[in-house]
């Protein structure tokens, strides 16, 4: 009897159809695991991990109570017998550890941007919802006066009178204008930098402006644009307006000492909620900041792996030709190693705004009449798209209102008629704001959906009285529609834009609890395993990672999340209260709560190469993670 490669081992799915394996044969001719298990001698020495409960999400095991795993992947799932009878007179252990917790497909975090989490979490967080962080936990901001007192106490706190303070989460439509006078009254000497919670506008004080060097003359010399989109009285500065000041307020803003930090508070919070793998959509384009963000999700002590889809909006803006466009494209994997990498053949495009700036493009008018914003012209999307389309990309789309979604479809549409092609698995990413008529065409066209069911708990309140009304706000992020169409769908959290906690998102998506405790669109609410399928295979499914990660299956990597209960079983509204012991991660046992190795971010250079880095750094995380131009 020959011996049977390992890699062909791991590979093959044992149960079912598997008779054109060479384990399938032996099973076939013979019947007998005992056979089998005698083409395992050369394998290394597996490991067997027990559990109270294995939910495997595999429809042709659904139920296990053992998984063995060897050389980092998955070696079998069924009952204790059985695995130790598939694995004949091989060498073995058997690990107990989780004998009293329930083991569930690794979480994959399907769309979180580590940039721009690291520099928001590593501010004075002072936000619509409460923040629990392997720091501590940062409660809600209560109402505006609750914002400038909290933010009066951090300002006094601090015992460097230099040292400027940013903070991250103000809301106007939640609080109300903020005006450069208001953070005058807090303090005239030191820098107040006042990140708003869609992270698409600043409002600074005095002492942030002569800092910074910004004059009257300076801002009279910003473009039209620009200085529509900004009040240099009032200190704020959105969409244009942000960019143009940020030259002038890099350095206070960000440093690689925070972005450091940041990441490393990200990297900890992830894995206590138990991800295995994320996913950037629209990878830095500055080698220096993606150099230190390398710096620690490289490091091989990471507790999950992490790619990155190039960022096809600024790529296309880069380049006239067409054929460069994917060149460029392509040469940006040699910048990933160890635990970072690129997405195979996918990028990420951008339609309309963001929901938590309401700038949006939707069919029927805001409330106040104000107007949503188009991320891309129509004839660079169009363009953008169209280069992907032909190159075989699978092309993730950032959208949020219903009418920047007719014109994704309408792309969509007018490229399968001119270049037909089968399984493109185009994704629509965010899904706010869409009408039920919709669903069926995205259905029609083979596309697929990320949704973000957060917006529902956080925003479905507000926004039915400030921007859209009940009926629009009641019914975001109609996930029920979508599976009553039969259209694949997966949750994302766009960390900041929502916690990374996958149970939460699943929390949100089976219940629709809004923050008054309301349910927001009943018939928009789905089943806890479908809610769990959204944070494991069907995320997989939407990285075209289905046949390596997802579900608990023999030949995938041995991706686990371990859970103090099951989440198919307890109370729908205990979801998000369920315990994560850490992870398993191609074989590695990460308990959650560990400290993790410290990074070492070395940037050479003088205050010319941190200001350049600083830029670059803030630029990328305001541009890709909502696509602001």
């Amino acid at each position: 009897m020959p011996i049977l490669d390992r890699r062909t081992f791991v590979r093959a799915s044992i149960a079912g159809a598997t008779a054109l394996t060479p384990v399938g044969r032996v099973m076939a001719q013979t019947g007998s695991l005992q056979d089998v298990g005698s083409l395992f001698v050369a394998s290394p020495k597996p490991t067997i991990y027990t559990a109270r409960e294995i939910v495997t999400l595999d429809p042709a095991r659904p139920a296990a109570e053992a998984v063995a795993v060897v050389d980092g992947r998955i070696l079998w799932v069924g009952s204790l017998e059985d695995t130790v009878a598939i694995l004949g007179d091989q060498s073995y252990e058997v690990d107990t550890t989780f004998a009293d917790h329930v083991i569930v497909p690794g979480f994959v975090s399907q769309h979180d941007h580590p940039v721009l989490a690291a520099l928001s979490m590593s501010s004075e967080i002072l936000s619509i919802e409460d923040w629990v962080l392997p720091t501590g936990t940062v409660p809600a901001v209560k109402d505006k006066q609750d914002f400038i007192d909290r933010l009066t106490a951090a300002v006094a706190a601090r015992s460097d009178p230099d040292e400027p303070v940013l903070t991250w989460g103000y809301h106007p439509s939640f609080y109300g204008p903020l005006t450069r006078a208001e953070l005058d009254a807090i303090s005239t000497t030191r820098p107040i930098l006042v990140w708003g919670r869609s992270c698409h506008e600043f409002f600074l004080n005095t002492a942030t402006l002569e800092r910074g060097g910004l004059t009257q003359e300076a801002y009279d010399a910003f473009s039209a644009s620009a200085g529509e989109q900004s009040s240099f009285e009032d200190g704020h500065f959105w969409e244009q307006g942000m960019f143009a000041v940020l030259p002038y307020i890099a350095t206070m803003a960000a440093s690689p000492e925070r972005l450091q930090a940041g990441l490393e508070i990200v990297r900890d919070y992830m894995h206590s909620k138990g991800i295995t793998i994320g996913n950037e959509p629209g990878g830095i384009l500055s080698r220096p900041v993606q150099d230190g963000v390398n710096a620690v999700f490289s490091s091989p002590d990471m507790p999950f792996r992490w790619s990155f889809m190039p960022d096809g909006k600024s790529l296309v803006g880069m380049y006239d030709d067409d054929a460069q466009v994917i060149a460029e494209t392509e040469k940006l994997a040699s910048w990933y190693g160890g635990m970072t990498s690129t997405t195979s053949k996918q990028a990420k495009l951008f339609a309309d705004g963001a929901i938590y700036s309401q700038r949006m493009q939707v069919r029927e008018p805001y409330l106040d009449g104000h107007s949503g914003e188009w991320m891309m012209d129509r004839d660079v999307f169009e363009r953008a798209f169209r280069i992907y389309w032909d190159a075989g990309y699978q092309i993730h789309i950032h959208v949020n209102g219903d009418e920047g979604l007719n014109r994704v479809l309408d792309t969509l549409e007018a490229n399968l008629r001119r270049n037909p092609r089968y399984d493109h698995r185009t994704v629509i990413a965010h899904f706010a704001v869409s009408g039920a008529d919709q669903v069926s065409r995205i259905r029609k066209l083979g596309a697929i959906v990320s949704g973000n069911p957060y917006y529902v708990t956080a925003l479905s309140d507000q926004y039915g009285e400030v921007g859209l009304g009940p009926e629009r706000a009641n019914e975001m992020v109609r996930l029920g529609d979508l599976s009553r169409a039969g259209v694949r769908w997966s949750l994302h959290s766009d960390m900041p834009m929502a916690p990374a906690d996958p149970l939460f998102l699943m929390w949100c998506a089976v219940n629709r609890l809004t923050t008054s405790g309301r349910v927001a669109g009943s018939d928009q609410r789905v089943t806890v395993e479908e809610a769990l399928r959204g944070i494991t295979i069907e995320a997989a499914y939407s990285l075209k990672l289905e046949d390596e990660i997802g579900t608990i299956s023999p030949g995938k990597l041995a991706n686990l999340t371990i859970l103090d209960a099951n989440p198919l079983s307890v109370d729908a509204m205990e979801i998000r209260n369920i315990g994560v012991w850490g992870t398993v991660m191609e074989g590695r046992m990460l308990p959650a709560g560990e400290p993790e190795r410290k990074a070492s971010l070395e940037l050479p250079g003088g205050p010319q190469v941190k200001q350049e880095f600083t830029e670059a750094a803030l630029h990328h995380a305001l541009t890709v993670a909502h696509g602001v131009h």
